[in-house]
């Protein structure tokens, strides 16, 4: 499981630094109108459609529903908010955020000081809360996990939502959702994800699995554009924007599962297409045996360069933001691409290496970033 405010297999916000899994109950989905990617003719070439076969259309995830509302307004005044909670509390609950997104995902943390003060402890906030729903199914106490857990945690969210937190950490988010024009939705979509988790280890299809993707990461996205804002000058439609969040998303999740496909398997779980698996001539023997042959080198191949289509895909909504906001976008965009040529340069064995990016290396990189952040949207599609 992993997160992409990144929570966990570790931390993810619309980014992160983990491989995270991040609807209310299960909307209804077309599943049979939702061809995600077209079944290749020989194992060794994924064709890669329009972007409408990429993934579930977004009609089917209600994910207009959400960019509707989001758009309309705050449904709080500030003043209104305020009078929730003393001042003193809230800065305490805001700094135990800000502690936490510092220590577990720290890349995009850095990425964060630019935002206003307002954006940067809203963006901690959610990044928290979605660690905390990682670990209900990925921490040290998930043994002890059961449906009555997560059920109890949703009933917990609609209680942040309405003003009533039970923590300082809940605290936190309850006065974030109550300044920003945020939907629950999102976040019951993400708790529906860990459900996914504890009853299914396999899926049967890229289908299966984007919408995996979706609950546990691309969820995370939707969450953080009301507060990252949309630049004045955009370029694009709200929606837009909306969707490309959402590709960063499924472009980090993605890489999570690549990355982790031997921890994984270590757990019985094998986060990968069964048809596209077979498509190769592998079975799940082949993954949960951790060997590295020529057969998952091409297959490899092959799903590095999904997630790097989909990353594509997500430049277009990074550069629509306001300026303040891209820099951790950015940051995490670069972050998960260069996970994805660790696996390269570990000739494509995530059985016993560990693809990172190192320390060096991420500093290094968050200048380029930053270059990228403060661009205009024309100048960086171009």
């Amino acid at each position: 499981m992993s997160c992409s405010i990144s929570v966990a297999a570790k931390p993810c916000i619309f980014i992160g630094e983990g491989k995270g899994k991040l609807f209310p109950k299960r909307s209804t989905l077309i599943m049979n109108r939702a061809g995600v990617i077209a079944a290749p003719k020989s194992p060794q070439t994924l064709d890669f459609p329009t972007l409408s076969k990429q993934g579930i259309p977004l009609a089917d995830l209600h994910v207009e529903e959400i960019v509707e509302r989001q758009s309309q307004g705050n449904h709080f005044s500030d003043e209104e908010s305020c009078k929730k909670f003393h001042p003193w509390f809230l800065e305490e609950a805001y700094e135990s955020c800000r502690k936490i997104c510092a220590e577990y995902a720290k890349t995009f943390y850095l990425g964060t000081l630019l935002m206003t003060k307002e954006r940067q402890r809203a963006i901690w906030a959610i990044y928290v809360w979605c660690r905390r729903t990682d670990e209900l199914v990925d921490g040290p106490n998930a043994v002890y996990m059961n449906p009555k857990v997560l059920d109890r945690w949703e009933e917990r969210l609609q209680d942040i939502f309405e003003g009533r937190p039970y923590d300082v950490l809940d605290a936190a988010l309850s006065h974030t959702v109550s300044k920003f024009p945020i939907h629950m939705k999102p976040f019951r979509d993400m708790i529906e994800g860990m459900r996914m988790d504890t009853r299914k280890s396999r899926y049967d299809n890229f289908e299966e699995l984007y919408l995996y993707c979706y609950y546990v990461a691309g969820t995370v996205g939707l969450m953080s554009v009301p507060v990252m804002g949309i630049a004045p000058d955009s370029l694009l439609s709200t929606q837009t924007i909306y969707s490309a969040a959402l590709h960063l998303g499924i472009g980090n999740q993605l890489t999570n599962i690549l990355r982790d496909v031997g921890e994984d398997a270590l757990r019985g779980r094998v986060y990968l297409p069964q048809d596209e698996l077979a498509q190769f001539g592998l079975r799940d023997d082949d993954i949960l045996s951790m060997r590295v042959t020529d057969k998952w080198r091409e297959f490899m191949k092959e799903q590095i360069k999904r997630a790097r289509f989909y990353f594509k895909l997500a430049e277009e909504g990074a550069s629509q933001l306001d300026k303040a906001s891209r820099w951790p976008v950015w940051s995490s965009l670069m972050l998960y691409r260069k996970i994805l040529d660790a696996i390269e340069e570990n000739d494509y064995d995530n059985f016993t290496k560990r693809a990172y990016v190192g320390r060096s290396k991420k500093l290094l990189m968050l200048p380029l970033a930053y270059t990228k952040a403060i661009s205009g949207p024309s100048l960086v599609f171009h």
